[in-house]
């Protein structure tokens, strides 16, 4: 009997979770961000600028679904050289599209550039006390619970542009999920691939989904360059906000930055996958060795299948096309697997 891992049914849907716009840093309005995007077949941008929810439901129509969001930085103080600062930067998404009650507001202080002309349209609890960020894994910890508690879906963010490190990362608990792959840190010089990020997580006992996202500024001297370089694909029923964001929550998507995975399952005590043209794929178990699937002769594979192993500790399926571009699904735990 098959188990599918991602939903048989449903239609993909292109997501990018990590988008500027000129609301805070960023050179394009939301509208034409929706241009740029849907022109590269996209169907969904979470609109995350910084420190600011913004709500933009005059995008949405039946083709695209604009979700609500913002992304919420803490940074080390007491450096000069930025270089050497650390930073930790979260996205916050409302899971459903009434919800525009910022978490962790602060009145007076972390906003800048555009941010500060949109502050009196900001919603948040008037009844709490001015929220201080400081760089500590309490204070980070303490905005990941308020915002999972005020509904929101939580990614860390870009790990190699903020310079953290396993000591650091594996101190912060609760997020949904976390960037695998960062097109406007990897475009600036950062190593923001970073599957080996997530494993660590995965092998620290941390049960979190990975996405590719853009982080887009489009800039004047980046243009569009940074977009449309890692997205999500998300399977769902309709483009329907608590849909999309439902299916978010249960993991069923997978990230991009060009491969396709079309169907991932359990059948027999094997895993199997089947996606577009691919070099290699890879089953990752969470242990020293990768299973790796070749095509030969400088042909394409489209499936690879390989009994589940039970000394791992999770799988994970990695496709890699001729071009070096990857796509990745999420991290599925062996001892749910094994009791399929």
């Amino acid at each position: 009997m098959k188990k599918y891992l991602l939903p048989h049914e449903g239609t993909y849907y292109k997501a990018n979770l990590h988008c500027h716009s000129n609301v805070s840093d960023a050179r394009f309005t939301p509208s034409e961000l929706k241009e740029v995007y849907m022109s590269m077949g996209y169907s969904i941008i979470a609109f995350t600028d910084h420190d600011i929810l913004i709500p933009h439901p005059e995008l949405t129509d039946e083709n695209f679904l604009a979700l609500n969001g913002y992304e919420i930085e803490v940074e080390e103080e007491g450096f000069e050289d930025r270089t050497q600062q650390k930073d930790c930067h979260l996205c916050l998404i409302a899971l459903e599209p009434d919800n525009l009650k910022q978490v962790c507001w602060h009145r007076e202080k972390y906003l800048f550039c555009n941010a500060v002309n949109y502050k009196d349209q900001v919603q948040f609890d008037e009844s709490e006390p001015d929220y201080v960020r400081h760089y500590t894994p309490e204070c980070i910890n303490d905005i990941i619970r308020r915002a999972r508690e005020g509904g929101f879906f939580v990614t860390y963010n870009h790990p190699e542009w903020s310079g953290e490190g396993y000591e650091q990362y594996m101190k912060y608990d609760g997020m949904n999920a976390m960037e695998i792959f960062n097109t406007s840190s990897v475009y600036g010089g950062y190593e923001d691939y970073c599957p080996h990020v997530y494993d660590a997580m995965l092998r620290g006992g941390k049960r979190i989904y990975c996405i590719a996202a853009d982080d887009n500024h489009n800039s004047i001297r980046r243009g569009t360059r940074d977009s449309g370089g890692g997205w999500i694909m998300i399977k769902a029923d309709r483009l329907e906000y608590r849909t999309i964001t439902k299916a978010l929550e249960e993991g069923n998507f997978y990230a991009s930055t060009g491969p396709e995975i079309h169907d991932l399952w359990i059948e027999n005590g094997e895993l199997h996958v089947t996606t577009s043209d691919a070099e290699q794929i890879r089953f990752n178990y969470g242990t020293r060795r990768v299973k790796r699937f070749w095509a030969e002769n400088g042909e394409s594979i489209n499936h690879a299948s390989m009994e589940l192993d039970s000394h791992g500790i999770y799988v994970r399926v990695t496709v890699e096309d001729h071009r070096g571009r990857c796509a990745n699904s999420n991290a599925y735990f062996l001892d749910t697997l094994m009791s399929m």
